[in-house]
């Protein structure tokens, strides 16, 4: 059933991060801008917000911000790992009327469709670099020729067609499905 979603973080040089939303029907991704906060790398106030741009308030609003662009029936739940960037997780299912579910730490397999993408990403963002340097431009060209990419769990369509597929379902009162 399209809808469901597995979401991680990436993380690179100096805590820079990006966000990774997969849907896990038709594997489509989008990938989110997770810039680092006015003060990151300067001294850091005891108990004071995260500035290194992935800590729970920033990862939430760039959730919010990029699943609500789709339509309701795409958007049913998140299930992410055990992560402190998902501490506003509350807050998340009331702004994007998403249901969040965690996934049990140290079990990788039950989110493979993003541990794949993960294997993918690693492609273009290698580990041991720096992440911050990519912006907005760049994380969407990323998102666009992974999801231009043909799959074989897919029979051979790319994600975006999938997907697009589950959008014109929708756009024509049609109930999304699987395939």
């Amino acid at each position: 059933m399209p809808g469901h979603w597995e979401g991680d973080l990436t993380i690179g040089l100096n805590s820079s991060a990006i966000g990774t939303l997969v849907e896990r029907t038709t594997r489509f991704t989008m990938l989110l801008h997770l810039p680092p906060m006015p003060g990151h790398g300067g001294l850091r106030e005891k108990n004071g917000p995260a500035t290194a741009g992935h800590g729970a308030a920033a990862v939430r609003d760039a959730v919010a911000t990029t699943i609500t662009t789709l339509p309701e029936q795409l958007r049913k739940s998140l299930t992410w790992d055990q992560g402190a960037e998902m501490a506003q997780h509350a807050r998340l299912r009331v702004d994007a009327g998403l249901q969040i579910y965690f996934a049990d730490p140290h079990s990788p397999w039950r989110r493979g469709t993003k541990e794949s993408t993960n294997g993918l990403l690693r492609q273009y963002f290698p580990k041991g670099t720096g992440l911050a340097r990519h912006g907005r431009r760049d994380l969407d060209a990323v998102a666009a020729v992974l999801n231009s990419r043909p799959r074989k769990t897919l029979g051979w369509k790319t994600p975006a067609e999938a997907f697009s597929k589950q959008l014109l379902l929708i756009r024509q009162g049609g109930v999304a499905t699987t395939g």
